[in-house]
């Protein structure tokens, strides 16, 4: 079958490790001195390791692999203890890979008494006061699973009712985690039907009112053209946003400087490539903070 899987640039790669404690999976080995993927049945393509590769030669490729196995990956995680299943299950709650979860602690549950571990304190670090909605069946109370939020895995802050005092406590109007481009998953909850905000990292720090004038409402995804790597993973993204998350719009938040101009390109660039048809609005914020073109491209 055709699916997103790792792929692994060895020419780039320094062999630093960084990516191998952050794939809950086990998927990746140092082999010879490089990062190598032993098995597409441990891979589940959602790129959790991505961001921690310094020299960008990690990168989410699709092609034909072997199904993703959430038991054999189970399996594998058990002997390495508490900790790393724990990352493992908030990893699959927070990229909403729902039924993969389930599976998971079926399987845990299945093979209680053999675990080198307490279940209930795995569950128990996983639980959040945040119900897992998507879940479609319960787990008894004993062992009911909910999953917190990890720093650098997917949130979505969905906020419901009267909101107005907490804004004005918190002053955010972030829905969603992560932002950062290279981390998001393009066909994330947050993303479907939603108004992209497409920006460069130094925006919202140049802005005063980011959060109220640009932010409110919208879905984030942040970037750097000068300095981040592999930016062709960034055109990938974005088109999978548009064909597959069916975002609306993108509107493109660049700095005057003349660097951030491959922000817009790439955004251009993807709406082109797209079998979907959206618009793109290009803002530019001077370095002051103030608004010096908007426009429809």
């Amino acid at each position: 079958m055709k699916r997103q899987i790792v792929n692994i640039d060895r020419d780039k790669c320094n062999g630093c490790g960084l990516c191998i404690p952050n794939c809950h999976e086990g998927a990746l080995q140092i082999i010879d001195g490089k990062a190598t993927l032993i098995s597409d049945l441990m891979c589940d393509g959602l790129g959790a390791c991505i961001g921690y590769c310094p020299d960008g030669a990690i990168t989410i490729e699709e092609r034909e692999a072997a199904p993703y196995d959430e038991i054999a990956v189970i399996k594998g995680i058990i002997p390495q203890g508490k900790n790393v299943m724990i990352a493992h299950l908030k990893h699959l709650k927070e990229h909403e890979e729902f039924e993969f979860l389930r599976q998971g602690v079926d399987y845990l549950k299945q093979n209680v008494q053999s675990l080198p571990f307490n279940l209930q304190d795995v569950i128990n670090a996983v639980h959040s006061h945040v119900e897992v909605q998507n879940m479609q069946q319960e787990v008894p109370a004993q062992q009911s699973l909910g999953c917190s939020c990890p720093g650098s895995q997917e949130r979505s802050f969905a906020r419901s009712g009267n909101t107005s005092e907490i804004i004005s406590e918190m002053g955010s109007e972030l829905r969603q985690w992560p932002v950062q481009l290279h981390l998001v998953n393009p066909v994330a909850s947050y993303f479907r039907n939603s108004d992209l905000l497409l920006t460069a990292d130094c925006v919202a720090y140049a802005t005063g009112n980011f959060h109220q004038k640009y932010l409110k409402g919208n879905s984030i995804a942040i970037a750097c053209p000068k300095l981040d790597g592999n930016k062709e993973i960034y055109l990938d993204k974005i088109i999978r946003m548009i064909d597959e998350a069916s975002i609306n719009t993108i509107t493109v938040l660049k700095m005057e400087v003349p660097c951030c101009g491959g922000l817009l390109q790439i955004a251009q660039m993807a709406a082109g490539s797209a079998k979907r048809r959206i618009p793109v609005k290009s803002v530019t914020i001077g370095i002051q903070g103030n608004v010096l073109d908007e426009q429809w491209v």
